[in-house]
């Protein structure tokens, strides 16, 4: 649930921390206090598209902060495992901050992220519904997903299965026309693969070999200069007449005889005795090199032409020897891609029939799946709809199976009808439904959703516009039924949602030094039946609307403990 929301130069806010506890909150006050702003800047930090404009006038940039608890949501730990991320303990902070000039930074317990990824994580804490925004209800598209949902394990393990097999489906059907776009062309790579492979795999490269090769080319082009310096070092090292080692071993021998009366003489002689020791190790060295040293003509040309050709490939599949290599492993996976494909038992038209073949097999059974989710859901929305007084509504879920056409969801369109009135005919939802019905329907549907959703936190924007009486009460008990599940906050200007309300903020606007500034109360008992007396009354409170305030706050706990005891 959101626990703490942090607010600074944000359209009319000037600064706001305010605290959020589960179940339901009503956030009330006059059209035009800003609780729609404060709706914004969650919807902000749940990844929605950010804006200049709601840079406060004379600010430079917009702080957004919310603390999240999401330990009971494991849906949003593993979105952001996805992202190399991880809840702090069970807490997620969002932040987000937005500059006048455009500049957008989004961040993640610290992390700077990107927009996609903070709605990405956004969506599994916080679901916004608003007054005109039932998107989900509006657009046939969606329909189907929601059945899914609502039908659980029987139809998603399916789905899961049928969407396996798709994509193995399109990526042979992808390869089948690219073969039957251009036979020629296929056939030409499929040459051209076969030489590359044969041309790499038989230069049998090593990855260093180049360098050790050029080495080995370097001393046996420069045998006679190596030849020349190795045996002069050591002739000199080691000459009869003036011996190099013979006159540093006497001086060595002269600084020891004297090294007991001065430390300087004895680290003399020391260095004398280390160089003596050296130059031996160097003699040795030299002896070595020129026993060793051997010319092999044959061996300069075999070299020179092998360099040659790791040039050649280099210029054909790469910059470095490596290159050449990862070049020559990639052509051998698409050659034995291509080759399998080739030499299948049925071959690729083959294979693509079979994938389809099953694939329309699973999609009949993800109809028939569907098709049982279709009743529950429809008797399910039935009894929700009858406690939001639209009894006589009747719901169903036209599901077509599609004549062998395949989609990513299965073989199914799926689409919303409602009769609104007997007598009439069932149309699509989202062509006849008044406002009032789509939030009673949206607000049916977040009802039976509400215990597998997930979703740590939704809001309600107004989604009672449009109505009164006895179907505000109906609405209200929804919204406190939704709220035994999830944290619920509701903008609201209905006495009867307000009332249900386990927690109520009142927001209102004033003028300081000249600027608005919107102000955020949390009302104790006694101001929650003033708040609710001015909702009822409007601008004159009376003794009648506070006793009335007070009955409907009174009545409002009994018919909650009533809900949340029978839930």
């Amino acid at each position: 649930m959101l626990q703490e929301l942090e607010i600074h130069d944000f359209a009319i806010i000037d600064q706001l921390q305010l605290s959020f506890a589960d179940r339901m909150t009503a956030l009330t006050g006059e059209t035009g206090a800003g609780k729609s702003i404060i709706i914004d800047a969650v919807s902000l930090l749940a990844g929605s598209r950010g804006s200049a404009d709601f840079v406060r006038t004379g600010a430079t940039k917009a702080t957004l902060e919310g603390l999240f608890d999401a330990t009971s949501n494991p849906r949003t730990a593993a979105v952001m495992s996805s992202f190399g991320l991880q809840p702090d303990e069970g807490s997620v902070l969002l932040s987000r901050e937005l500059y006048e000039n455009g500049r957008n930074i989004c961040r993640v317990n610290g992390h700077l992220v990107n927009t996609a990824t903070l709605r990405a994580i956004g969506e599994t804490l916080v679901d916004i519904h608003g007054q005109n925004e039932h998107q989900q209800l509006m657009h046939a598209e969606t329909h189907l997903g929601l059945l899914d949902a609502f039908a659980g394990a029987p139809v998603l393990d399916l789905l899961a299965d049928y969407q396996t097999r798709y994509a193995a489906y399109q990526t042979a059907a992808k390869a089948l026309r690219k073969k039957q776009a251009n036979e020629q062309e296929w056939a030409q790579r499929l040459d051209m693969l076969t030489f590359q492979v044969d041309e790499i795999s038989s230069a049998d490269l090593q990855p260093d070999e180049a360098t050790t090769l050029t080495q080995e080319r370097d001393r046996l082009a420069n045998y006679q200069r190596i030849s020349d310096a190795l045996t002069g070092s050591y002739d000199i090292l080691n000459g009869e007449e003036a011996n190099p080692l013979d006159q540093i071993a006497s001086a060595m021998e002269q600084m020891q005889g004297i090294a007991h009366l001065d430390t300087d003489f004895a680290s003399i002689a020391s260095d004398l005795q280390t160089v003596y020791y050296s130059l031996q190790d160097t003699q040795s060295a030299l002896s070595r090199q020129v026993d060793d040293l051997e010319w092999d003509e044959g061996r300069l040309d075999e070299v020179e032409k092998r360099l040659d050709l790791i040039s050649q490939l280099e210029r054909k599949y790469g910059n470095s020897v490596q290159d050449v290599i990862d070049y020559g492993e990639k052509a051998k996976q698409e050659l034995a891609s291509m080759t399998a494909t080739e030499a299948g038992d049925e071959g690729l038209e083959g294979r693509v029939a079979s994938e389809k073949k099953t694939l329309i097999t699973l999609g009949h059974q993800l109809h028939d799946a569907r098709e049982k989710a279709a009743e529950r859901l429809s008797t399910a929305i039935h009894k929700q709809l009858a406690a939001l007084y639209m009894a006589k509504t009747v719901f169903s879920v036209r599901l077509t199976g599609l004549v062998d056409e395949l989609r990513p969801d299965g073989t199914d369109s799926c689409e919303f009808y409602i009769q609104t009135n007997p007598g009439e005919a069932a149309k699509p939802l989202a062509k006849i439904a008044s406002g009032g019905e789509l939030s009673r329907i949206m607000l049916a549907l977040k009802t039976i959703f509400a215990e597998t959703d997930g979703v740590t936190s939704i809001i309600f924007d107004e989604v009672d516009t449009g109505v009164s009486g006895r179907v505000a009460q109906a609405i209200a008990n929804k919204i406190s039924q939704i709220a035994h599940h999830s944290q619920v906050l509701c903008i609201t200007h209905l006495p009867q949602v307000a009332a249900m309300s386990d927690h109520e903020y009142l927001i209102t606007k004033k003028v300081t030094h000249g600027r608005t500034m919107t102000e955020v109360t949390k009302l104790s008992d006694e101001a929650r039946v003033h708040e609710i007396a001015r909702m009822l009354a409007g601008t004159e409170v009376t003794q009648l609307a506070l006793d009335h305030a007070q009955e409907m706050l009174t009545m409002a706990a009994q018919t909650k403990a009533k809900l949340h005891a029978s839930a």
